[in-house]
């Protein structure tokens, strides 16, 4: 989250990794932050200090082309990449943030394919590097909230989902989108247990998936997507709630009725279908008023929708929000 605007930032120019740290150590005098997180506890303080290198070659590089539209993307300052990819919800993985990455590590990415259907003309399998190849990759950087009450700004790279749904022709019949995440429990430690049914599944209504802003992303800062962050595909809707933006997808499905999804139907009084980032909604354990973004000690104000009000609103006009928490 950083000094030079995002939006202005060719993608040659990006910035390394190093130097979006070091500018960030001097701008807050290499001052260490904990945050309180709702479901995990305490945020280790120099959580980095002692992490193992991730199997493998690593993150590799994405070419990005610029945002065709500005409100695209902010110009807030950029998470620091360190707390970006290591303060991380993946339950799959473990259900203590600080662990995920280390856990995470020996994730298969490749092959990786990803099966389109449903209501749909031209139902379709595509292995993600051609979906990479295929699509013109952009840089955007999003405010991420999660429902815990901590906060993010992350330069991800992606495609817009709508490309992809266009490519297989949506029906009339078609009102939502259902995702999915791998189902692999030799990968995934935590499915081989019952703490949610799994697979994790995700649903946006139609409409919102067609939203310009609504991204399938492949990488963060200029690099293919760590593994716990969701490698190698997974979606960012950034005016809903975190667990919206489903990890590690394998499947979309187009429907005509509202699909199952994890946390709604693991607690169903404290997390709904639409999911919008709303501040004068609580959740039923916690305010949603304030959040803490993380790499500061104050609180802040939620905005509506994240933020996002002003391109996405209208797709709840008339619509109770409350009921739709």
């Amino acid at each position: 989250m950083l000094i030079k605007r995002p939006a202005d930032i060719k993608s040659s120019e990006i910035t390394p990794e190093s130097v979006y740290r070091n500018r960030r150590a001097f701008m807050q005098g290499l001052t260490a932050v904990g945050s309180l997180a709702a479901t995990t506890g305490l945020y280790y303080l120099f959580a980095g200090a002692n992490r193992r290198p991730p199997a493998g070659p690593g993150p590799q590089p994405l070419t990005t082309v610029a945002p065709s539209d500005r409100p695209l993307t902010t110009d807030e300052p950029l998470t620091d990449y360190d707390d970006v990819t290591h303060y991380n919800n993946f339950y799959e993985f473990s259900t203590a943030k600080h662990d995920v990455a280390d856990e995470a590590r020996a994730l298969a990415t490749r092959p990786w394919t990803v099966v389109v259907d449903g209501l749909v003309g031209r139902a379709r399998t595509f292995d993600v590097d051609d979906l990479i190849r295929r699509f013109p990759l952009e840089e955007r950087v999003y405010r991420l909230r999660c429902v815990e009450g901590w906060s993010m700004v992350i330069p991800w790279v992606g495609f817009a989902l709508a490309s992809l749904l266009k490519l297989v022709e949506p029906l009339g019949a078609a009102r939502f989108v259902a995702f999915e995440t791998l189902h692999d429990p030799r990968q995934f430690p935590l499915q081989r247990g019952r703490l949610l049914d799994w697979p994790y599944r995700e649903g946006l209504r139609l409409d919102e998936a067609l939203h310009p802003l609504t991204l399938l992303a492949v990488g963060l800062y200029g690099k293919t997507l760590p593994n716990q962050n969701g490698a190698p595909l997974r979606l960012v809707v950034p005016w809903k709630y975190g667990f919206k933006s489903i990890k590690s997808i394998v499947r979309l499905t187009l429907t005509d009725h509202m699909p199952r999804t994890t946390w709604r139907e693991a607690v169903p009084r404290e997390y709904g279908f639409y999911a919008n980032v709303n501040p004068q909604v609580s959740h039923p354990r916690w305010s949603q008023a304030t959040e803490r973004r993380i790499g500061e000690f104050a609180r802040r104000p939620t905005l509506m929708f994240n933020g996002y009000a002003d391109q996405v609103a209208s797709l709840y006009a008339g619509m109770d929000l409350r009921k739709f928490y």
